[in-house]
């Protein structure tokens, strides 16, 4: 007979997280390393209370906002190589919904998270109660039912007894390297705090093997046909490649075949910049090297990518006639994309496959194809060094030479975050990643919020590692408040805010549409009623200073360099501020090297709506299906 343990649902919970391990590799972690919280209501005197009951099995972090502490779990969960990764909870209404934002964006970037929010009372003895919402066609909604299409499996416990298949499922889809991203289990605040008999085996430890699928016999020999048949190949190296640990493999495999490796955002440090083989970032972002082999190359290998509209320039960027896709994804959905040659198997096992076979056969890239690459690597290197260089050391520095200065004193230890605005574009051009993990860049949502939360999760998960968040003004102020969590928990960040005065990317956007810069700056009101007038008085140091970090205020390239270098010794969360050059030349990096696919207004009367929509149109007749 089996032994019980009477447990509240909350506290049967927490004790069931406490147990859970992934393993790959031989190598053991703890799945649900901690949880993130704000308390109301609805989960106050049920998962609160079970955390402190448990609190030696399980640790806590304070939130600010809801939507921060997600990006908190999926920044340590990412620099976990989704291995591991926290918990979220809050109470019932604003709390719940305000997971939305941060579910999708682990959801879309395949990265693991358990969302916990409080739900409305699954007895209903009072109807409706504080925050609920009333849907007078259904009962069973809440506002818990907007988690749904945005995580990748959903349960709402409305009986303790349900809880036990509901969290096997929950890990599950955590640790499936194909399914993964937010896992919503949502808890009725009546039945959080009810008390069941527990069979004492679902609190015993449990491992959770992630699977490394290796490569199916007969699309392997395929896609070695594929590979040896190429003139001009081109390796597009992708997310799936850092999430598999497949760097090493990756490399063996470039310096096997002397293949040229592009990277897509996520996938950018896939091989180090000075690898012979590395031609930086691809697609609307990427450099002119990178994006003149995509035009011509006749066989493109994806590694882990899902090819969004910045990767293949909506559709207009792999313009060679006959060009063929051999994509080697964990996911069959992916591996098929542009009518690919699918390869699916994990990234690292279907690298060291391809690599053993092409050695068998001594394959390499064609001599005259891997000078010209070379050649052109040099030439772009000659380009970032340009940007970065700031000539006169006191005047404002661009964007760029913001870059360059954090170049100069980084080494491979350090870890930049970015997700919005123009910066990811400039990194993704001009960085030089050093190490597999230093470039941390989320746009497969490319949410505005996400920088300073995001790290505070990546220190959580690499504690003896410097970690920077890079926001600009717009950025910033959409989410600081986790600042106060930093200062709290001792968590040495380091805040770099671009002061450009407004939504810099959107406003050079907004030119190149039609759009006039309208409503993009950051300035008061002219007499013309536009937002043309002086710049605004907020003084975003002093804020970050009110939230308890400390500021230090560069105005010149000279004083930027100095505060940098402060800041990265710094061991309390530290902040430097400077004002860079004005929207106009806020980048200063290399224009885009490809196309991407914003609609422009089909009828205006603006002259500039009317000249943008004749090179719209000009663009979009060079787009293809690849069929």
């Amino acid at each position: 007979m089996s032994t019980t343990t009477r447990l509240t649902v909350a506290q049967a919970l927490v004790r069931f997280l406490a147990a859970q391990y992934t393993e790959r590799d031989g190598v053991r972690r703890r799945l649900v390393d901690a949880t993130w919280g704000i308390f109301g209501h609805g989960n106050v005197a049920g998962l609160g209370q079970a955390l402190l009951e448990y609190g030696d099995d399980m640790p806590y972090h304070q939130g600010r906002n809801e939507q921060s502490m997600v990006h908190a779990a999926v920044g340590y969960a990412r620099q976990s190589n989704r291995l591991s990764t926290q918990a979220v909870t809050t109470s019932i209404g604003p709390g719940a919904t305000n997971l939305v934002t941060g579910a999708a964006l682990a959801t879309i970037n395949h990265l693991p998270v358990l969302l916990l929010p409080g739900d409305v009372f699954a007895t209903r003895p009072a109807d409706p109660v504080l925050q609920q919402l009333e849907v007078p066609y259904a009962g069973d909604v809440s506002v818990n039912d907007c988690l749904r299409p945005v995580s990748k499996y959903f349960d709402r416990i409305t009986r303790p007894e349900a809880l036990i298949p509901a969290a096997l499922q929950a890990m599950r889809v955590l640790t499936d390297p194909v399914d993964t991203g937010a896992v919503t289990l949502a808890l009725p605040q009546d039945v959080q705090a009810e008390a069941f008999d527990w069979p004492e085996e679902f609190f015993a430890e449990r491992v959770w093997a992630v699977r490394r699928p290796v490569a199916d016999p007969v699309e392997l020999a395929a896609a070695v046909r594929a590979v040896r048949d190429a003139r001009r190949p081109l390796i597009i190296a992708g997310g799936g490649v850092h999430h598999s640990e497949a760097e090493d493999a990756l490399k063996e495999f470039a310096d096997l075949t002397r293949i040229p490796v592009a990277s897509t955002q996520a996938g950018k440090g896939s091989l180090t910049w000075d690898h012979p083989a590395d031609v930086g970032g691809i697609g609307h972002t990427g450099t002119a090297t990178a994006c003149e082999l995509a035009r011509t190359a006749d066989l493109v290998i994806g590694v882990g990518t899902r090819y969004t509209d910045f990767t293949t320039a909506s559709g207009t960027l792999f313009a060679a006639q006959g060009v063929r896709f051999l994509n080697v994804n964990i996911a069959s959905f992916d591996g098929h994309k542009l009518s690919g040659q699918p390869l699916v198997a994990d990234a690292r096992t279907a690298l060291e496959s391809l690599t053993e076979a092409l050695a068998l056969h001594r394959h390499r890239a064609e001599p005259a194809y891997v000078t010209e690459y070379t050649d052109d690597k040099e030439r772009w290197e000659y380009r970032v060094d340009a940007a970065y260089e700031a000539e006169d050391p006191d005047i404002r520095p661009t964007q760029p030479q913001v870059l360059g200065l954090l170049d100069e004193i980084v080494t491979e230890d350090d870890i930049l975050i970015n997700a919005a605005g123009s910066l990811p574009g400039d990194l993704h051009k001009l960085w030089r990643a050093r190490s597999r993990d230093q470039y941390h860049v989320e746009y497969g949502y490319s949410c505005m919020g996400y920088e300073i939360p995001a790290a505070i999760g990546v220190r959580l998960a690499a504690p003896d590692r410097p970690v920077w968040a890079l926001v600009g003004d717009g950025t910033y102020l959409m989410m600081p408040t986790e600042i106060v969590t930093a200062v709290q928990e001792g968590i040495a960040i380091k805040v770099v805010i671009l002061q450009n005065h407004g939504y810099a990317s959107i406003g050079g956007l907004s030119e190149t549409v039609g759009g006039e810069r309208f409503a993009t700056a950051y300035r008061h009101r002219a007499e013309d009623g536009t937002y043309t007038g002086r710049a605004l008085p907020v003084d975003l140091a002093a804020n970050a200073a009110s939230l308890g970090m400390r500021v230090l205020r560069a105005k010149t390239v000279r004083e930027l360099r100095t505060a940098l270098a402060e800041a990265r010794t710094a061991d309390t969360p530290t902040c430097v501020y400077v004002e860079t050059q004005t929207a106009d030349t806020v980048s200063g990096a290399p224009p885009a090297q490809a196309w991407w696919d914003v609609p422009v207004a089909a009828t205006a009367t603006r002259p500039s709506a009317v000249k943008a929509r004749e090179l719209y149109e000009r663009h979009v007749s060079t787009r293809r299906r690849h069929l």
